[in-house]
């Protein structure tokens, strides 16, 4: 059975990681983001509802009653072990859902060419053993900086540093420029990836 070509997304907080995903789509790629991915855990799975709530208290869940990931964020990103946990707890989850949705569009009877999923933590997890190809974005700090509305976060020590990406990727790009120039860069990878073939002992 023939799969698409597994492209990940990774880079810096604010480097445009979601609008390159973007690109890929309206290029024709599948597309989904592992922020999508744990959106829904959140909203579907029980097990991790109880998991979140034993370990970081009720008031992590919002008024509906499910867990909300603003107030799930305010609680960990101050606390060190309860980012850790929480990391543990939903990567392999999201993993797992990746590679089902993978397998969900290799089984349809015109799969894509290419999928492409936004991974933040690729390096870091060691998930780029799942990818065919990797995709790194990256921007200066100010610039970054500046797109996250001048805030600091405290995530950015955790990250491998984007020279060390650049240098692990298959492809990269600075992105300084204007979304079409993006655009355009987006489509000129994807006429690469069209050449590939996927390798399926991965």
């Amino acid at each position: 059975m023939s799969r698409p070509l597994a492209v990940a997304i990774t880079g810096g907080i604010g480097a445009g990681k979601s609008t390159a995903l973007e690109c890929f789509r309206r290029h024709g790629a599948a597309t989904v983001s592992s922020d999508e991915i744990v959106h829904h855990l959140l909203a579907t799975d029980p097990d991790v509802k109880r998991a979140l709530v034993e370990q970081l208290g009720d008031e992590i869940l919002g008024d509906d009653g499910n867990p909300d990931r603003e107030r799930i964020a305010l609680r960990v990103f101050k606390d060190r072990d309860a980012l850790d946990f929480l990391e543990k707890l939903l990567h392999p989850l999201v993993s797992r859902e990746y590679m089902t949705w993978r397998e969900q569009l290799a089984a349809l009877p015109d799969p894509p060419d290419v999928c492409v999923t936004e991974v933040p933590l690729l390096y870091e997890v060691g998930a780029d053993e799942r990818f065919d190809r990797v995709v790194v974005i990256t921007a200066p700090s100010k610039l970054r900086e500046a797109r996250r509305g001048g805030r600091y976060d405290d995530r950015e020590s955790r990250l491998i540093p984007d020279r060390e990406k650049v240098k692990r990727a298959d492809f990269s790009y600075v992105n300084t420029g204007t979304p079409e120039e993006l655009d355009g860069w987006v489509a000129g990878v994807m006429a690469t990836l069209a050449q590939s073939s996927p390798d399926n002992s991965k």
